[in-house]
């Protein structure tokens, strides 16, 4: 019987085991389907991770072996190239691989960490030819970090998600050309500093509001038909196409966590996120099973990750200890205008000891505005003002503990108010 299982070796359940062995859990187990910990970090050889969490600026791979070093230091068991085929209701977790054969697992408390997996063409349905160069970006960065194959020489990537613009830079600084980076909507998807380190800084065209809508090659790919498509419908505009003559399409075009587990196991999913609905310390609907990480929303900024992973820690090993509460009062958080969804999706104020952390996106780009907090009797409770909130960038706000205290009503609403010019 372990104290705690973690299903995931990436940065958010390296933190989140880390975390609950030093809240005294000593039988703690990680299980990691990849041959080695660190997750997709490993092949995030570019600098940037770490400015929030470590103070400093480091580099996909160097960000992972730090919670690796901090793990050698425990007692914590891992069990590698190993894949959970199941979860059930009374938190046995089913396992397979070489060495170990078929197992069952049981466990005081469990972590879902398992991350999410890209969106393919076939997701996408983007018509044409079937050639070969078509790569998802993440896909592209590993053939290109880890195995050391280059993928391509003259380069279109679809969408401007945070991979598909770093590699963008770092296929141009491999000797590719990189033709055009083109975006459904009327705004880019990624960081803004990923659009100006990576496209701005060598003249790569970003076309917003375009998408391909034809792929051509025998064999492999030879051309693709970008086109402008009507921000209302996003349908493409007939006589806008461009042509581009290239060997390699690069997709970046979403995430989606990867929660197949979660669903099997009965837990309740948010579709707004497509994972699991939380509460404000990260447990699911299923007592003693936590998530973290991309598995719930997708994040920015790994930083995040493991701040957020470290109270699932924390949780779980209180779960385990068998220090859980009763709660008298649920808050559900609700979207109002332009919020997309929030996470956590429910607050327990008796579990929150002084300020509930709460991430959200927006639908839409604005200029000044102000995060407005309505309690459920329709009373502003909390008012954060902003320079400018855009859908690529995920916002943070923290409400104390009094304010949930005396807030009418069972729910509280996010919304957005812009600031009139």
């Amino acid at each position: 019987m372990y104290d705690l299982i973690v299903i995931g070796g990436g940065p958010a359940g390296l933190a989140a085991a880390c975390e609950a062995y030093e809240q005294g859990l000593k039988n703690i187990l990680i299980i990691e389907r990849d041959r080695e910990l660190g997750g997709i970090l490993n092949q995030c050889i570019h600098n940037g991770f770490g400015l929030h969490y470590f103070k400093e600026e480091l580099t996909g791979p160097e960000y992972a072996g730090r919670f690796i070093k901090m793990l050698n230091d425990t007692s914590v068991e891992v069990k590698l190239d190993t894949m959970v085929l199941d979860i059930t209701k009374n938190r046995e977790v089913h396992a397979v691989n070489t060495s170990d054969g078929y197992q069952i697992l049981k466990t005081r408390s469990v972590i879902l960490a398992m991350g999410c997996r890209e969106r393919t063409r076939g997701a996408i349905s983007i018509p044409g030819d079937r050639p070969s160069g078509v790569f998802t970006a993440g896909a592209a960065q590993r053939y290109m970090n880890i195995e050391g194959y280059m993928v391509g020489r003259r380069v279109v990537i679809l969408g401007s998600g945070d991979i598909g613009l770093i590699m963008a830079r770092r296929m141009t600084l491999e000797g590719a050309e990189v033709l055009a980076c083109v975006e459904l909507n009327p705004y880019s998807s990624g960081l803004n500093r990923n659009i100006v380190q990576c496209l701005g800084d060598y003249n790569i065209p970003l076309y917003l509001s375009h998408t391909i809508t034809k792929i051509e090659g025998s064999g492999r790919v030879e051309r693709v038909v970008v086109s402008r498509v009507d921000d209302s419908t996003k349908k493409p505009i007939p006589g806008t196409e461009i042509s581009f003559d290239c060997d390699t399409v690069l997709l970046s075009v979403g995430l989606i966590p990867e929660n197949e587990l979660t669903k099997n196991a009965g837990i309740a999913i948010d579709p707004r996120t497509n994972g699991a609905i939380v509460y404000e310390n990260m447990e699911t609907s299923l007592p003693g099973v936590f998530a973290c990480g991309n598995v719930v929303h997708v994040h920015d900024l790994v930083d995040y990750v493991t701040e957020e992973s470290k109270r699932a820690g924390r949780a779980a090993a209180a779960f385990a200890k068998g220090l859980s509460q009763t709660d008298e009062k649920v808050l559900a958080m609700k979207t109002g205008n332009a919020v997309t969804y929030t996470v956590p999706q429910k607050l327990r104020p008796m579990r929150i000891e002084k300020l509930a952390d709460i991430f959200f996106r927006v639908n839409r780009v604005f200029g000044e505005a102000s995060i407005l907090v309505f309690d459920g009797d329709g009373k502003q409770i909390a008012k954060f003002k902003r320079d400018y909130l855009v859908p690529g960038e995920m916002e943070h706000i923290v409400l104390p503990r009094k304010l949930l205290d005396t807030a009418g009503g069972d729910s509280l609403t996010v919304s957005i108010e812009e600031v009139q010019a």
